[in-house]
């Protein structure tokens, strides 16, 4: 069973773009909308030099105007949702973590108003995708709206890769999309030492051999999804950034280290935030 949908917004336009996912998602699910706009304490309000006194409420008055916008475009675009809206006073990565504790996923755009002109993420998408329990949605401004085609989720044989299956077959499920399930490998060092042997049909037969047992914990459930196995010799990013060219939606799940001072979010899925052509789902348990 589905929970709510929360997406984040600013006004920019990533921040349109996913809305306007997060809507369509909410539709497939028949599940609530949640916008939420963040105030954030004036940054640069020291003892010494103090915020106006006005600029927390002009601030206020902002948000919700972008909130009054987003949630008039969320109705024309899908009247058939629940939409609830909120203004939360906080700093914007943390609320928004805080808030996927009990939804269905977060959905956030790629960067924000506050974001480096250069950037092709944020650093608040990057945090929650980081950071956020259960799936996070980041969107580019610039991804195409595709319905139908193909669901890409990355492979391995990590315990993370389950949460993401599961996320990846619903989502296919929703769509009436094909599931291409993606496990890209390398060639281990030794094949470029000749003086040691190595089967290569045995390796290739190997890691077909890993997406087909992950795979069939799953496909059972989801009779109407067509799986496609995609085993190419390459690197993963490389394979996953390929697949997303023509895909719906990219997921992933989060191989990051938990721990002070350790990334939270893996090489794969940082690296994918700033490649893939379509929005990305990071998946973490």
């Amino acid at each position: 069973m589905f929970g709510k949908i929360v997406v984040g917004t600013d006004g920019s336009p990533s921040a349109v773009a996913a809305l306007d996912w997060a809507a369509d998602d909410a539709a497939r699910k028949g599940v609530p909308l949640h916008i939420v706009s963040v105030v954030e304490n004036w940054p640069y309000s020291i003892a010494r030099y103090p915020a106006p006194p006005d600029v927390g409420d002009s601030l206020v008055r902002g948000a919700a105007r972008v909130l009054g916008e987003a949630e008039a475009r969320a109705r024309r675009r899908r009247p058939e949702i629940e939409v609830t809206i909120a203004v939360v006073e906080g700093v914007p990565a943390t609320v928004l973590c805080e808030q996927a504790k009990d939804a269905a996923e977060v959905v956030v755009g790629s960067r924000g108003l506050g974001g480096f002109a250069g950037a092709v993420v944020g650093s608040v998408s990057a945090h929650v995708a980081g950071h956020a329990h259960g799936p996070v949605v980041v969107v580019r401004p610039d991804a195409e709206a595709r319905d139908g085609g193909e669901v890409v989720v990355g492979v391995d044989d990590s315990p993370q890769c389950g949460p993401a299956l599961v996320y990846a077959f619903e989502q296919a499920s929703l769509r009436g999309a094909a599931l291409r399930a993606v496990h890209a490998w390398r060639l281990p060092v030794h094949a470029y030492a000749p003086e040691i042997a190595y089967d290569m049909d045995e390796i290739r037969r190997a890691q077909h051999q890993v997406v087909s047992d992950k795979l069939a914990e799953l496909s059972g459930g989801y009779p109407g999804v067509t799986v496609i196995e995609d085993v190419p010799c390459a690197h993963p990013v490389d394979a996953l950034a390929q697949a997303s060219e023509k895909a719906d939606l990219v997921v992933v799940g989060s191989h990051g280290r938990s721990g002070v001072g350790a990334l939270l979010l893996g090489s794969v899925s940082r690296a994918l935030l700033h490649h893939a052509c379509c929005p990305v789902a990071v998946v973490r348990p």
